[in-house]
């Protein structure tokens, strides 16, 4: 029997989380240092100063290095701060907290983010011909992207495992990526 669409995203998603917890044993650092290194030269060529990053779970490209990188630099970077189904973005500061999912997050800032981000630094699970997002099933991105997709500039994956489906497996309303980044070589559309 055929797999819907929605069986064939689930089954991918449940592909690529098996590769990413094993990609993220041994070697893990080496693959984020490439990856961020990479990301990086992404942000300086693109001039890039309000940044959209992510705190990272174990499963994804460790950022840490980069945003205390991008501070010291005076970028103003913006990570998500969790709001029911979906988030909104406020500035990174310390001290951070443990949340929902073990997802880390600053205190609830009120200030006022400017309206267009030079670039958004997404985490993703995989991918397919589209390039859109296969996240962890939370819908969380493509929420705040389906609101927000028109103030961001540049919007760039990163994983630490590259995991590609030729199949379309994804929906017209998962977030389409700029580029995408992995410690293996990566693709721009």
């Amino acid at each position: 029997m055929k797999q819907s669409k929605e069986e064939q995203k689930k089954a991918f998603r449940a592909q690529c989380l098996r590769q990413l917890e094993k990609a993220s044993g041994y070697g893990s650092y080496f693959k984020d240092k490439k990856t961020v290194a990479l990301l990086y030269d992404i942000i300086k060529e693109r001039k890039a100063k309000e940044v959209m990053a992510y705190l990272p779970l174990k499963s994804e490209v460790n950022l840490y290095g980069l945003i205390t990188r991008l501070r010291k630099e005076k970028r103003v970077l913006y990570v998500p701060f969790m709001e029911g189904a979906s988030f909104r973005l406020v500035k990174y500061r310390l001290p951070l907290k443990t949340k929902q999912f073990g997802i880390k997050e600053p205190n609830d800032s009120k200030q006022f983010r400017k309206k267009k981000l030079d670039m958004a630094i997404v985490p993703m699970v995989g991918t397919d011909a589209t390039h859109r997002r296969v996240g962890f099933g939370k819908g969380m991105y493509d929420r705040f992207f389906e609101k927000q997709a028109k103030s961001i500039n540049y919007t760039v994956f990163v994983a630490r495992h590259w995991c590609y489906s030729p199949t379309i497996v994804t929906d017209d309303h998962d977030v389409k990526a700029d580029m995408i980044i992995t410690a293996q070589p990566f693709l721009q559309r």
